[in-house]
């Protein structure tokens, strides 16, 4: 019988981050949860089992991060690491207010680097950290505004740590395309392709057992944006302006 898993699971209130959390648990890995709000947090390790552990912390402070780090070095080595904490503001790049632009940036960027510097220090050798870009991150498009940079700069800093730790941890790319969750549902654009948390928690699951490094999803979505980011400008700009009509 495989060893019982250890997995830490930053952005576990909701969305894809609590379907993970049932998926896995109802695989048999030990979870600790991670975000903002505490309540949301016990009430979902509650409902799993008392085995799981409720962890707040906020990715954008360091300090927090840091303290959350010491009460899980005391459980014990981890085998995974899922980073997918993230905040959005819909809308185009000249009605976001500076300050929300900032805090999405120290939310979804900053705090992913906090998390490739912290997590790596917390797995068993050959353990697994996963970082959460987005599709989004491919290619900029309209009213991607700052969140798509963040998560082009998540998709960089992914890449960049699996070169700097190969060979001591094992570094994926998560790359989702549209899924149904509080954040999506403030769009006011028809999205392609949307799938549930539940999917995209077995999709992500079963591909971060595979060698792949980038998990990416659904495929008849994110292989056309890959298609789109691969073309020149010349080629992809009539395309992606098109877009804003």
């Amino acid at each position: 019988m495989p060893e019982r898993e250890t997995i830490w699971v930053i952005g576990a209130s909701d969305g894809i981050g609590a379907a993970l959390a049932q998926e896995w648990s109802n695989r048999g890995a030990r979870l600790i949860l991670s975000a903002r709000t505490y309540d949301r947090l016990e009430a979902l390790a509650t409902g799993l089992g008392p085995e799981h552990v409720p962890l707040a912390l906020d990715v954008s402070d360091r300090s927090s991060i840091d303290a959350a780090a010491a009460k899980i070095a005391k459980i014990g080595a981890l085998d995974r690491i899922v980073h997918l904490a993230a905040i959005y503001d819909p809308g185009k790049i000249a009605d976001l207010d500076a300050e929300r632009a900032a805090q999405i940036v120290t939310t979804n960027l900053t705090g992913s680097f906090h998390i490739a510097q912290v997590g790596p220090k917390l797995l068993k050798d050959g353990g697994q950290l996963a970082l959460c870009g987005s599709v989004a991150g491919y290619i900029g498009l309209p009213q991607g505004q700052i969140y798509s940079a963040t998560k082009a700069g998540v998709i960089n800093l992914a890449e960049s740590l699996r070169a700097e730790l190969s060979g001591q941890i094992d570094v994926r790319l998560i790359n989702p395309g549209f899924v149904d969750t509080r954040l999506t549902q403030r769009n006011d654009f028809r999205m392609p392709a949307m799938v549930t948390p539940q999917r995209a928690a077995r999709a992500i699951i079963d591909e971060l057992c595979s060698k792949r490094f980038e998990v990416h999803f659904p495929r008849r979505l994110t292989w056309a944006l890959k298609l789109l980011s691969a073309l020149p400008y010349w080629a992809a700009m009539p395309l992606t302006n098109r877009l804003t009509k």
